[in-house]
Formats: C-alpha cells, structure tokens, sequence
C-alpha cells in the first residue's frame, strides 16, 4: 500500500496527516487522491461512510488552491449542517501547516450575517448546506464566478433530501469550474443523470461493491412479536452495558414516543427528529458527542450526516423498506477501522424482506436468540465487576479512609460485602428480570438460511400461510388456534369501511401495529380480525364499547360469542 508521500501530496500535508496518525491512506484516499491532484479531471467516488472520504478530497482541496487569493476558490456542498461542520473540521486538522488557508461551514439554522461577515474575511473553502448556500448567492453575499473545484459530498443523501434542483443551480452558477468531484455511498439513477449532466468523462472509482454492508459490521437479527418489539429492546439496550449506540425508528411520533418511555425507565436517551428546532438538535448532538446521552433515537431523514465517533451499536427497530436505507443505517458503526454492531428486531413476517437485504448487502446476518432475564443480569454483574476492577483510585486520598472502612466492616466477611454492593447495583435489574418471559417466537420462527426448497439455485423461505398475512386457496378462515385470536366486531362495508380504511381504523383504535393481525374477513354488517393471542385483549378494551357514527361498537372474541 502506497503512503501519504507516495500519492503527490505536498510535504506540508503530509506532516498534517503524519501528526493526526494516519499512516497509510485508506482504499478511497489511495485512489482517488492521485487523479484529483490533477486539477482538471471530474471523479465520481463510490464508497461507504467511514473509509476516509472527506481526506480523499479534503487534501487534493488543499494543496490544488492557492493560499494567495483571498476569494473562494472550492465549494464542497453536503446535505446537513452535522456534516458541514466535520468537514470543516478536518480541513482545519489537515491545514495545520499551511498558514494563510482558510475553510467556513455556511448553513441554516444560525445568524446569516454572521457568515456574510466571516465570507468578507477572506476564505479560500466553502463547506456549504444546498439551502443555506443558495439563500447566500440570491442574497449575493458570495460570489461563486471563481470557484474552480466543486465537490458533491454525499450527494445520493442530497438527492434523498429533495436538494436535486438546488444542486443544479449551484452548478449552473459556477461556469469556470475546472473540476467536479461527486462522492456517494449509492449511485441512484439520480446521480447518474447529474453525473452526465454536469461532468465530462468522470473517472469512476468504487470501493467495495455498490450497496455493500460495511465488513467491519456484524450484522444480527432477533425475531420478536410485533406486540413486544418495544420490550426486545429494552432487553438488548441492558445484554449490552456500556452501548454507546443510535437507534433507528421509521416515524417522528416512533422516536420522541420511544425516547420518552426509556428516560422515564433511567435510561439516557434523547431522540432526533424533524420537529426539532435547529437549537434543540444541536443541544442533543451536543450531548450525545459528549456521551452525556448513552443512546440516541432518530429517524432516517433526522440521522442524515451524522457523524459520531465511537458508536458501538446501531439498533433498527424496525427495518427499513429500502436496501439503500440500511447500508447507511449500518454504516454509523464500523468505522474508521473499528468494529461494530448492527442489531435489527424484526417480525416473522419480516424475513423475507431481512434475507433480500442480506442478499443485496452481501454480508451475513447472524439469528441471535432474545436473551432471557438472567442473562441480562448476568451481563450486567460483570461488566459492573469488570468496571469495579478497572476503578482508577491512584488520585483520590483513600488511604486516609481505609482504617475507617476496615474497622467498620470488621466483623463483615469479604463475599458478605460482595453480596451488599452486587444487591446495592442490581437490585432494580434483577427485581425486573425476575419473572421475565421468554420473548423468542420459537414454534413459529423459521431461520431463513436452512429451510425450503432450492428454486433457481436460492433458498425460499417456507413461513407459515398465517406469518405471510395471505392465505393458501381453499383454506378456510382460521378459528382462532395456535398463537392467534379470532376477534368479532360489529362493523362492516355497510358503515362505510373497505378493508384498508377499516385496517387504520382498528389500528389507530387500539394503538397496535400491523403486524400483529393476520387475516380480516369483512362482511356487510359485520367482520372478523385475526389477532396475536397476546395483543387481542388491547383491541377489545380499545374498540369494545365506543361509539361509530352514533353506533355501539361490540367487540369479542369470536369463539365466546
């Protein structure tokens, strides 16, 4: 593998990178780096978060612009204000040697004339949010006729962000560019067009295969009911002390609601999502790269440019309906050569959608069994343990107190103190994990991997009829055995319902989710609802009873009636 050196970086660059500790560039760095130094050369750059993709062009940036001129020379455009600062912070550790060179991050959600004061000083780089950027040129406070190097960073979040018409005009409005440099985790068809578009004859590098999971990643799974998704988690959050993780929900109303039942459960947990104003998320982002908060719950769009070192867990509550979605999700861990984790809670319904992932990714996903309540108690005792061992007391004046403790623990014995600190820590945790029931679904989970006929060289999954939501022709409707119930409800096409309209109804009645129902058979006055055994007796305590249209809605189990 070459070195910094080797590549044609300038020696002052090459200190920079020798006193952050980078000794060898990474597989992007190492080949892209070569062909942007050229200056006139347009590059598409296709890799994962977290291979080094900011000094693969962050580098070239700086050594190809004159420190001289005292007008913005690069414009680097991202998607989100998290992102823009990262940058910007790199490019300041790398320029530590080159002096008279300077880089701003220009985004919304701060004093625009702040920025306008800052442009007027002199800045050579411009990191740059698409909206934040535009608002600046209408205002004419920059000008961008001299910009001769324009780079796309995570251009296919930009596109998923509805950016693709500001980043159009950002690119008509600088004509003397020599260089456009796009970098993107996916190539969309998006990015194609822009690429054709906008780019002459681009040189193409792809690290790894396009999509591809992050092979520092290990990627697991653990099936669990619809109706104890929220309980699955809470009970890996504990088999995992010490987490320093983001958790993935689909909704806004998912992540604050979630986030809200772990703080009052003790948990340090906030949650990130579009109803924050810029100042409540820069004070969450704040304490999360501070570790103040342990875990950090988000929606995808809210998670877009977040950069945190150190994560150890990626938790998806529920899986993303895109592939694209979750290599992103996955690529907050692993990085920068470090190994992570990547946990999804999935329903048996899911598996399908979970081995098409697996598929496309490319890596394997590993079944884990839900731990049980002793297990997690045990996990935690010794991590406890493993932290009491690890305890620095070099800087505290203990000995002055050791007499004291000695004397007032004399007639204690040593596993007798033991037990007191173990039940003093544990207490709660083991109180809750007392009695835990198993969550696992085990008559009716199938591993993916081992079972079904081969069908053109690939495995098919066989799940039951009633995991599939659909039903084998000539079947009749199921009585209500098994894991589910068979609900009666005294509404049907006659008041106005057709199936999915009468599904929100239900569902947005009883607060529960899809996946906990399996058939429903509507008639005109009437209609019958496949239901989890565990989640019918929330349905009828929500529906039982109300009113519909100045009608009493009767709810029972069927077989009762």
């Amino acid at each position: 593998m070459a070195t910094f050196e080797e590549l044609g970086l300038d020696a002052r660059l090459v200190q920079a990178t020798d006193a952050l500790g980078f000794k060898q560039p990474t597989p992007i760095q190492e080949q892209a780096i070569p062909v942007l130094l050229s200056g006139t050369k347009d590059l598409v750059g296709l890799a994962q978060t977290g291979t080094g993709k900011t000094a693969a062009f962050a580098l070239p940036l700086l050594q190809l612009v004159a420190v001289e001129n005292k007008y913005p020379l690069a414009l680097v455009v991202c998607p989100t204000r998290e992102l823009c600062l990262q940058i910007v912070n790199e490019i300041e550790l790398f320029k530590k040697f080159l002096p008279g060179m300077h880089a701003i991050a220009v985004y919304g959600g701060t004093s625009i004339g702040m920025q306008i004061r800052d442009l007027k000083r002199g800045i050579q780089i411009v990191v740059a949010t698409p909206g934040r950027l535009i608002d600046l040129i209408e205002r004419k406070a920059i000008n961008l006729e001299q910009i001769k190097y324009v780079v796309l960073d995570e251009a296919d979040e930009m596109l998923n962000m509805g950016f693709k018409d500001d980043i159009e005009f950002i690119l008509q409005n600088t004509p003397k560019r020599e260089a456009t440099w796009l970098f993107s985790a996916t190539m969309p068809p998006e990015i194609r067009r822009v690429s054709k578009k906008y780019m002459q004859q681009p040189v193409e590098i792809t690290v790894g295969k396009m999509n591809t999971a992050n092979k520092n990643v290990d990627h697991q799974y653990y099936v669990a009911s619809a109706h104890h998704r929220y309980e699955t988690l809470k009970r890996l959050i504990d088999f995992n002390p010490g987490i320093y993780g983001l958790i993935f929900t689909r909704t806004k109303a998912d992540a604050q609601n979630i986030a809200e039942k772990l703080t009052r459960e003790g948990y340090d947990i906030d949650a990130l999502h579009g109803d924050l104003t810029q100042q409540q998320r820069d004070k969450v982002m704040g304490e999360f790269r501070e570790k103040t908060l342990q875990l950090l719950i988000a929606t995808d769009v809210a998670a877009r440019g977040i950069d945190v070192q150190g994560i150890t867990h990626v938790i998806n509550y529920e899986l993303p309906d895109d592939v694209e979605v979750y290599t992103h999700r996955s690529g907050r861990t692993g990085r920068a050569g470090n190994t992570g984790i990547c946990l999804s809670i999935v329903h048996s319904r899911e598996i399908g959608k979970l081995r098409q992932i697996e598929r496309i990714v490319q890596v394997p996903f590993h079944k884990l069994e839900i731990p049980g309540g002793k297990e997690v108690c045990r996990k935690q005792f010794f991590y406890f343990m493993e932290k009491l061992l690890q305890t620095d007391i070099s800087h505290g004046d203990y000995e002055t107190y050791v007499p004291m403790i000695a004397e007032k623990f004399a007639d204690i014995s040593k596993e007798e103190i033991l037990k007191r600190v173990a039940a003093m820590e544990f207490d709660r945790f083991l109180k809750y994990y007392e009695n835990a029931e198993d969550l696992n679904l085990r008559e009716r989970t199938r591993d993916f991997r081992t079972e079904g006929p081969r069908i053109g060289g690939d495995r098919r999954e066989r799940i039951p009829a009633r995991e599939t939501g659909r039903e084998p022709r000539g079947r009749e409707f199921s009585g209500g055995s098994g894991d589910f119930a068979k609900l009666f409800v005294n509404l049907g096409t006659k008041d106005g319902f057709y199936k999915a309209s009468f599904l929100q109804f239900i569902l947005d009645m009883s607060e529960l989710r899809k996946e906990v129902l399996g058939r429903i058979d509507m008639k005109e006055m009437n209609s019958w609802i496949e239901i989890e055994r565990s989640a019918a007796n929330q349905m009828i305590r929500a529906i039982d009873g109300k009113n519909y249209k100045g009608r009493r809605i009767r709810m029972n189990d069927a077989n009762s009636r």
